[in-house]
């Protein structure tokens, strides 16, 4: 796809997570608003993935999305791109729904690889399914996602640290670097001080990219791929702005987890144009 091609998707996209955390009451569309250049990239671009699912995705690409609670942005691109149908958006956090707040594996969603309610577990499970690839002579790639504020689980950098002892490097990890958190900003929280050196220190090739500009979402992810198999796991410090594309959701944790009123949905639809046709 040409880049004007997906930022029309990315608009659908955006559209979609808006009306569907508003329909619910509930949800994190700060996140996921931030995120969606990477997404829509990622699955209509980079990722050798078939829409016919199998969970062991033998001979593709996997991606792994750590920070579960961004699932809005994560259940419109899976359905945009043809994995399930779009009107199954309108069922978010529905009872009995296959869309849940946080992605899990026994609804058998088609393009859901783990559980991701519980933060700092989505870089080991890619690790584990990277490695597997290598043992099984799968050229294919594994992706993850993880959160700024996410770095603040230990479990991650025994993650890297392995990853990179390993070997590991059909593995490009992504951070999405917002500066936020549910409780206020990351350096308010928990500073997390010079990543690029940390992840450099723990043994990665580091990139650094703007998670809000398509074109250099597409040119840093090409470029991620051509690191790989060389030695060392890839990480890409994306800078995005939560909520972005809604004037009023950026510059503020407040929507990492808060749906818009009635009046504030008007808004930021208005913001958004339909490309691909509301669900």
């Amino acid at each position: 796809m040409q880049t004007a091609e997906l930022n029309n998707v990315a608009s659908q996209i955006r559209r979609d997570i808006v009306r569907m955390v508003h329909q619910c009451k509930s949800g994190h569309p700060g996140g996921s608003l931030g995120c969606t250049d990477f997404f829509t990239a990622l699955y209509f671009e980079i990722l050798h993935v078939n829409t016919d699912f199998n969970m062991n995705g033998t001979l593709e690409d996997l991606f792994f999305l750590s920070n579960g609670h961004i699932s809005p942005v994560f259940y419109s691109t899976l359905a945009r791109r043809g994995y399930f149908d779009i009107k199954e958006l309108g069922t978010f956090r529905h009872i009995n729904s296959r869309l849940q707040g946080h992605p899990t594996t026994h609804e058998k969603l088609p393009g859901i690889r783990i559980a991701s309610g519980s933060l700092g577990q989505g870089i080991s499970v890619a690790i584990g399914a990277a490695l597997a690839k290598k043992i099984n002579g799968d050229d294919k790639l594994v992706y993850c996602l993880t959160g700024d504020g996410e770095l603040q689980e230990g479990q991650i950098w025994e993650a890297l640290m392995f990853a990179a002892a390993k070997k590991v490097d059909n593995l490009i990890v992504t951070v999405d670097w917002n500066d936020a958190q549910i409780d206020g900003s990351t350096q308010q929280v928990c500073d997390l001080g010079d990543l690029k050196a940390k992840f450099s220190a723990f043994g990665f090739d580091v990139l650094e990219m703007r998670g809000n500009v398509m074109e250099d979402v597409l040119f840093t992810l090409t470029e991620a791929k051509l690191r790989t198999k060389k030695g060392k796991p890839i990480a890409i410090l994306m800078r995005t702005q939560m909520g972005f594309g809604v004037d009023y959701m950026m510059g503020t944790h407040k929507w990492h987890g808060n749906a818009p009123n009635d009046e504030q949905l008007a808004s930021a639809l208005a913001q958004l144009k339909e490309t691909l046709g509301d669900y």
